[in-house]
């Protein structure tokens, strides 16, 4: 696997509002955070470019919901911003794609001639996945580093329901298979990078 120089880390609302289990249930992946703080490490280290993406909910009694103490970043993902010899950006967003927040993620990245993006965060379905999906479609080389990113069970149309675990390879399955990311595992990303 090649990750390019000034490929771009973009860690997705990693954030205290989803460790409130009462509201979003079980998650699987107990390993996420170990593997983004270790993306971000490597990341930094290295002099590459991380992106911080927080998602400000409009939805009133969201843990997500600006001003309320789950907005913030989880503390492993705050303690490290700023230290890096890298850009940094933080982009905030009210949608699931990071494409479609503040300041203009695609600019940015434009600006900064870079064309690979590596995602890690909350929720692999949710907005990693529609943040992955968006980049390829804008012509992106999107990676997902898929065990350095978590979700929660849902109940769809039908009375359908599928665990965390079953949507979570549902959407690696999706993004690999239909071409709008490579999705592969943290320990090759960072050895990649390193």
């Amino acid at each position: 696997m090649d990750i390019a120089e000034d490929a771009a880390l973009v860690v997705v609302d990693v954030q205290k509002g989803f460790e409130e289990v009462d509201f979003w249930g079980a998650r699987n992946n107990p390993a996420a955070d170990d593997n983004i703080a270790a993306l971000i490490d490597v990341w930094q280290s290295t002099g590459r470019p991380v992106v911080y993406v927080r998602h400000d909910s409009v939805k009133p009694g969201s843990p997500l919901r600006a001003g309320y103490e789950g907005n913030g970043f989880k503390e492993y993902v705050e303690g490290r911003r700023g230290k890096g010899g890298g850009a940094e950006l933080l982009v905030t967003k009210s949608v699931n794609s990071a494409f479609l927040g503040t300041p203009d993620l695609g600019a940015w990245l434009r600006e900064a001639g870079i064309s690979q993006i590596v995602l890690a965060g909350i929720q692999t379905n949710m907005c990693v996945e529609t943040t992955a999906r968006m980049g390829g479609n804008l012509g992106y080389e999107v990676v997902v580093a898929f065990d350095a990113t978590y979700t929660f069970g849902l109940e769809g149309p039908f009375g359908w329901r599928q665990s965390a675990e079953e949507l979570a390879r549902a959407s690696a399955v999706s993004l690999h298979g239909g071409g709008f990311a490579t999705v592969v595992a943290t320990e090759d990303v960072v050895a990649a990078a390193k």
